[in-house]
């Protein structure tokens, strides 16, 4: 390993660190946003056809939200590959298994968005028509993308902060501190796909929208980074000690 005067100094973070950091974060605003419209529009009926009389009856609510969830997923691959270019993933302090999932998560998300302003656009606003239009036109396979392309990308992103929690332990410190909690979030984002934890959904969304804000924030200070220098400087420190007893 070379020196670690070769990685940014203490004081201030790289530039991919900061601009990822910032980008997790308006990740997690545009979140906020997609949850708020698609909720408010209340088109998670039981039925395809009162799901489209609900669109049709809310489709700028609905419109929002799917802009929302696309921007997100926009933003997520943008963050994904600065994430990828920091000295931690260069160096292989990290893993660049991190990045990619997040980024495979912003598409699975970002196609999700594009079905729903689909949907708000194309659904017609007459009762009569609607009917007529889940029976004959491509809604419903669009809707079923929505929805199962909405959950692979929140599950994938679960994986990504499973993954990254053995790096946080690794690391030491106050990102010790947060492993523990980005494994249990990461784990609990695959109850996703269990319909019987429905009513935990919110919360883990909830808490994964915290863990976005915090890590992005840690990113864009350079406090992440300040860790991993830290490590460094410790794990220098002990070999020089061994090579002098």
């Amino acid at each position: 390993m070379t020196s670690n005067t070769t990685h940014p100094t203490h004081s201030r973070p790289g530039s991919h660190a900061r601009l990822a950091g910032m980008l997790l974060i308006a990740t997690a605003a545009a979140t906020i946003v997609a949850v708020v419209g698609r909720v408010s529009a209340g088109a998670d009926q039981p039925t395809l056809l009162e799901s489209l009389v609900a669109i049709s009856e809310s489709s700028e609510l609905y419109a929002l939200g799917g802009v929302a969830r696309f921007v997100s997923g926009i933003t997520l691959i943008a963050a994904a590959w600065f994430l990828s270019r920091t000295w931690i993933i260069r160096e292989r302090l990290g893993t660049p298994f991190v990045p990619a999932l997040f980024a495979l998560s912003a598409l699975f998300t970002a196609v999700s968005g594009a079905c729903a302003v689909w949907l708000a656009l194309s659904v017609p606003s007459e009762m009569g028509a609607i009917a007529a239009y889940a029976r004959f036109s491509i809604a419903e396979p669009v809707f079923d993308m929505r929805w199962i392309t909405g959950k692979i990308g929140f599950a994938v992103a679960g994986l990504a902060l499973i993954v990254a929690a053995r790096y946080q332990w690794n690391v030491g410190g106050a990102l010790r501190r947060i492993a523990p909690l980005s494994a249990l979030i990461g784990i609990s984002m695959q109850f996703i796909w269990i319909d019987a934890a429905t009513i935990m959904h919110p919360i883990i969304g909830t808490v994964f929208f915290l863990w976005l804000i915090a890590i992005g924030a840690m990113l864009s200070t350079g406090r992440v980074e300040r860790q991993f220098v830290a490590m460094l400087a410790s794990s220098s420190e002990s070999r020089s000690q061994e090579r002098t007893t």
